[in-house]
């Protein structure tokens, strides 16, 4: 038996109502009425909405292996069929351990002087502009950022030609699906075969000098599994561009959003300065590089970064399909991460924006910014290093302000504040430092 709900119009369904509204509201109007298990169909796809703890916990870990992640084949086409993230089983196990090695603690930590550095230097760029959009920026960085956990250094040409191309998907992403020419979705088609040929020209280089990185092309050269199979250079290019694409508007978008939540809270501010400026004076003012332990001991940005994640929820929801004859079966079942990070049952005034409330771990499957169970982000850590980083520096050598009354969100798909949060940023010499 299936649970209630509505299906909305024949095909589209309720995707309308989705788009053109807040989905908060749009999902809490559907719980309220339907409770904490309702149908609907949205994105072309008849589905299961889960806002419990206990039934996302059963769909991503408990009974993960009854679900398979599953996306809209014009997105999968994108990203390419390889990508980690459409997968389950051997395939997926094994490629997951390799992206989580090279983007484990211990891996990442030496990549700090490089991320300080495109930090520094995007900030400084900001400021010699009049006004930036602090989203676009942001996706700027994370995906340097992206672009060195893959490949350590990139030369610049490489580099530049991968950016290029990789807009022009991203652009398409989300775009309507249809592949006529002209069409925002046709030159992403045409940008995904380019991308193809420049890192098929990378993997091919490093083939011949034989490089051997501990970067993530280097795990994905070097894989053999248990009867010696190695990767194909398809399966090594789309899995790239899922790493970069993951890496890139999520943390964009979590940026962004401690941006404005900083900047909407003057004492939440000067308390975070006042812990950045700490450490920033025993690294001699910035003569040294922050360290690994640094970066672990910072627990009041620590929790700024986790209630942020809460409240923007930058990932509302998540596909999966049931792969056996289960009660939903053939139907996507979409556990709301949105919803059970607003519920006020869990997080009392989740309206309101307390970094304290972190004081104290959530329950458990309350907080899932990064998923849970075999299919959780494998580059949470990367992530929040970046948005540590980011503050370290934006804190203590930087101020900024929002320009206009940004109230609203839009939605694209993931959250971001109204037109991307325009600011202007400032150098600022502080009075010790001079």
């Amino acid at each position: 038996m299936l649970p209630p709900g509505s299906m909305g119009w024949p095909y589209i369904g309720e995707s309308l109502q989705l788009y053109s509204q807040d989905p908060n509201d749009f999902f809490a109007k559907k719980q309220r009425r339907y409770g904490d298990i309702f149908k609907t169909h949205i994105l072309g796809c008849p589905c299961v909405m889960l806002a419990s703890p206990e039934a996302a916990r059963f769909v991503l870990v408990t009974q993960a292996h009854l679900f398979k992640p599953t996306y809209p084949k014009s997105k999968e086409k994108l990203i390419g069929p390889s990508a980690l993230f459409f997968h389950q089983g051997d395939y997926h196990t094994h490629l997951r351990k390799l992206v989580q090695s090279s983007l484990s603690p211990k891996a990442i930590r030496k990549l700090i002087p490089d991320m300080e550095e495109m930090a520094i230097s995007a900030m400084e760029s900001w400021a010699r502009e009049q006004v930036i959009n602090t989203y676009h920026e942001m996706k700027k960085f994370a995906f340097e950022v992206g672009i060195l956990s893959v490949f350590g250094r990139l030369d610049e040409k490489y580099k530049g030609e991968l950016k290029k191309n990789y807009c022009i998907v991203d652009k398409g992403y989300n775009s309507f699906p249809t592949n006529l020419p002209g069409t925002a979705y046709n030159k992403a088609i045409l940008a995904r075969k380019k991308l193809n040929q420049i890192l098929t020209e990378i993997i091919c280089e490093r083939k011949e000098k034989r490089l051997l990185e501990r970067d993530l092309l280097g795990h994905f050269l070097n894989f053999k599994d248990e009867k010696g199979k190695t990767l194909t250079e398809d399966q090594i290019t789309d899995n790239i561009i899922g790493v970069l694409f993951a890496a890139q508007d999520t943390t964009a978008s979590a940026l962004t959003w401690i941006l404005k939540y900083l900047h909407d809270d003057h004492e939440l501010l000067e308390a975070v300065e006042a812990e950045q400026m700490a450490i920033y004076e025993s690294n001699g003012f910035g003569n040294k590089s922050l360290t690994w332990a640094q970066t672990r001991n910072m627990p009041l940005t620590y929790m700024v970064i986790l209630e942020s994640l809460r409240m923007a929820s930058i990932i509302s929801f998540t596909f999966r399909e049931a792969v056996v004859d289960i009660e939903y079966e053939g139907w996507k079942v979409l556990p709301l991460f949105r919803n059970i990070h607003h519920n006020p049952e869990f997080f009392p005034d989740p309206k309101h924006f307390d970094p304290s409330r972190f004081e104290v771990a959530p329950k458990p499957n309350t907080f899932i910014p990064f998923g849970n169970g075999v299919h959780a982000c494998p580059g949470n850590e990367l992530a929040k290093l970046e948005m540590l980083i980011v503050v370290h520096h934006l804190v203590t050598k930087f101020r900024w302000e929002v320009v206009g009354q940004q109230r609203g969100i839009e939605y694209g798909p993931f959250p971001v504040p109204q037109q991307g949060l325009p600011a202007k940023f400032w150098k600022e010499v502080f009075n010790h430092q001079i």
